[in-house]
């Protein structure tokens, strides 16, 4: 027993050292894992990168390479109206109040309202009986200072006689002179009251002054209207012809007098307010005198025959005034003009299908196309549509033929 009892301590020591070197071979197997997956996180990123910028350089080029569809028209020669659109006011060349220039009672209105009437119908009747009593009052005034200018005359010959005799007294046939010569100015009196009683009287009757529509009647008959009152007895409105007055901004006055200085008349069409369909054809063929320093503007006034009356007085209108015809000028759609930081230019698709930017001057417009007086030629073909994404070099591809603008021009 005694020989055993030692050995018990030493038994637990022995197997000390095993643990340990499992201990380490685990760490190792570890950190070799650890560094496994570190190197495969390190280079697993560079291959997918270099993989996603080779694959996105093809993407690039193949971008590069792809035509963009656009539309074109070909630039031509070709004929530009000028044309200036003002806004007008539709005025009529004579327009009147109908008025009484004497007093009475209205006895008869002979017209309807809305009625055209001629220069001299008889619109309206006025009580003529107190003037023609006055009337042959001066009358018999007349009458009896004629006799008396008669018998002046008789006696003032025979003073004449007798004053040739040597029987009566020189002052005495004067003197009949000067009565004979009073008693012409009462006669000459009394007939201008008769001339401006046979006036009144024709006053009575109210005429038309000129051909027109007659507009709603102020006054009803039996009513006592005097002279000059207020709105008269209607409104008399010329509409054949009629007149359209608009403005010019005066920076375009030169070229419009310098036409009108030319070819006498210019060409004005009237349009409704929307400006969106045509009312009548007329002529412009006066300026106003002065240019308005408020608006800096000058009046025009245009004559339309108006037959069918579709321009009604005060009615608002677009005024479009043909200044001239621009001839065998170079036309662009007006949807081919970009504006960039430089200016205005055009893309240009060149005999490869390729475009290039093309700087240009513009001029008159019709709303259509454009006058280019510099950097196209006559046949170059222009991009319309689908300049969104082009840029110079691009080459693009054309769908379909577009309509060219000299199609438009020709209508």
């Amino acid at each position: 027993m005694d020989e055993h009892q030692p050995a018990s301590p030493a038994s637990p020591s022995s197997p000390s050292p095993r643990p340990p070197r499992k201990k380490r071979m685990l760490l190792a197997g570890i950190a070799l894992a650890g560094a496994c997956v570190l190197a495969f996180a390190f280079l697993r990123p560079h291959g997918d990168t270099s993989s996603g910028t080779h694959k996105k350089g093809k993407h690039h080029t193949a971008d590069a390479s792809q035509a963009q569809p656009v539309a074109v028209q070909t630039v031509h020669r070709g004929s530009m109206p000028v044309v200036f659109t003002e806004l007008g006011t539709v005025v009529p060349i004579t327009n009147v109040t109908v008025q009484t220039r004497v007093e009475g009672y209205l006895m008869n209105v002979l017209f309807t309202e809305g009625q055209h009437v001629h220069k001299g119908d008889l619109l309206a009747l006025i009580d003529t009986r107190p003037y023609e009593v006055l009337l042959a009052q001066y009358e018999g005034q007349l009458a009896a200072d004629k006799a008396q200018l008669a018998q002046a005359r008789v006696d003032s010959a025979r003073y004449q006689r007798l004053i040739r005799q040597d029987s009566i007294d020189a002052k005495t046939a004067k003197d009949q002179q000067f009565v004979v010569q009073q008693l012409e100015g009462t006669v000459k009196s009394d007939q201008a009251l008769v001339d401006n009683q046979k006036l009144q009287i024709t006053y009575c009757h109210i005429i038309a002054p000129v051909d027109g529509r007659i507009g709603i009647r102020a006054v009803d008959k039996g009513n006592y209207v005097t002279a000059g009152q207020s709105g008269g007895l209607a409104i008399l409105t010329q509409m054949q012809p009629i007149s359209v007055i608009f403005t010019l901004p005066q920076d375009q006055l030169p070229e419009v007098a310098e036409e009108l200085r030319t070819q006498k008349s210019l060409s004005v069409e009237a349009w409704n307010s929307s400006n969106t369909q045509k009312i009548a054809d007329g002529t412009v063929s006066t300026l106003d005198s002065e240019i308005d320093t408020s608006t800096g503007t000058v009046r025009l006034r245009a004559i339309f025959p108006n037959t069918d009356e579709h321009l009604f007085p005060n009615q608002f209108v677009n005024a479009r005034l043909l200044v001239k015809t621009l001839n065998n000028v170079l036309l662009l759609p007006t949807t081919a003009v970009q504006t960039g930081p430089t200016g205005q230019f055009v893309y240009v698709v060149k005999a490869d299908n390729t475009v290039e930017v093309r700087p240009v001057t513009t001029g008159t417009s019709d709303g259509n196309n454009i006058v280019v007086p510099t950097g196209l030629k006559d046949g170059d073909r222009v991009v319309t549509d689908g300049t969104d994404h082009l840029r110079a070099g691009i080459k693009v591809t054309i769908p379909a033929q577009t309509t060219p603008a000299s199609d438009h021009a020709a209508k």
